[in-house]
């Protein structure tokens, strides 16, 4: 039975991606290239000729002339649990901020997989992969991580009641815990992630990324697609290498 007095425990098996702010567009790459060879110009006069810029944008991702789509920045806001943070952060391509267990009482909110999500390593490391378990392993994660998240919270709350400093309270709980942060980056440092955090038969070199990081990648591309569609393309005819 839960306890009346404890806030609701929740699962979650998605992660959300908001983009809060931007300055990114496909002009934003060709301004920056072309002052190289032209020297300072508007933006309008830099992109007058799409089907130049496009093919300018595509010539710059082929050569991996990186550094014109560093001027183009956008800011999301990200919902996921905290063992995708420690995969996330590794890349050091971003400037963070996350909420802090420190100065504010976290949400019982956790991640359990959902029924899609493969459960099964078949294969050594460096060369195995993933595949569906049966509805009885599925059940037996999903009480599992129920199990285990709401006797960790209930520790957490009953250390806090009794007066335990947040940051020593918190050591309890899982990294199945969600954790939100702001996450800022220039769109070369994006398609660096992407590279790595997506699966994808356009590859030139494949990744296997964990399940859940890779959902955070797919809503990054998704947004990302829609603000700088040339760039785009060309990230994915390019065999989806940074340039």
């Amino acid at each position: 039975m839960s306890d009346p007095d404890l806030p609701e425990v929740k699962f979650r098996s998605d992660v959300t991606v908001e983009l809060v702010k931007y300055s990114a567009s496909d002009s934003d790459v060709l301004f920056a290239a072309r002052v190289s060879t032209q020297g300072e110009r508007s933006i309008e006069s830099a992109t007058a000729d799409a089907q130049a810029s496009a093919g300018l944008i595509r010539f710059l991702m082929r050569e991996r002339h990186g550094s014109p789509f560093e001027h183009s920045v956008m800011t999301f806001h990200v919902q996921a649990p905290i063992f995708v943070w420690r995969e996330h952060m590794r890349h050091r391509m971003s400037s963070y901020n996350e909420e802090s267990g420190r100065y504010r009482v976290l949400e019982p909110v956790f991640y359990v997989p959902g029924p899609e999500r493969n459960l099964i390593q078949v294969g050594k490391a460096g060369a195995y992969d993933f595949q569906p378990g049966t509805a009885e392993q599925h059940a037996l994660t999903v009480e599992a991580c129920e199990q285990a998240c709401r006797q960790a919270y209930a520790q957490y709350q009953r250390m806090l009641d009794a007066g335990v400093a947040r940051e020593v309270a918190r050591t309890v709980l899982p990294v199945s815990t969600y954790s939100s942060a702001y996450v800022t980056m220039n769109a070369r440092a994006l398609m660096n992630f992407l590279s790595l955090r997506r699966r994808s038969d356009d590859s030139r070199f494949p990744s296997y990324p964990q399940r859940e990081i890779e959902m955070v990648a797919e809503l990054y591309e998704q947004h990302w697609s829609e603000l700088m569609p040339i760039t785009h393309a060309a990230f994915v005819s390019n065999g989806r290498v940074a340039p």
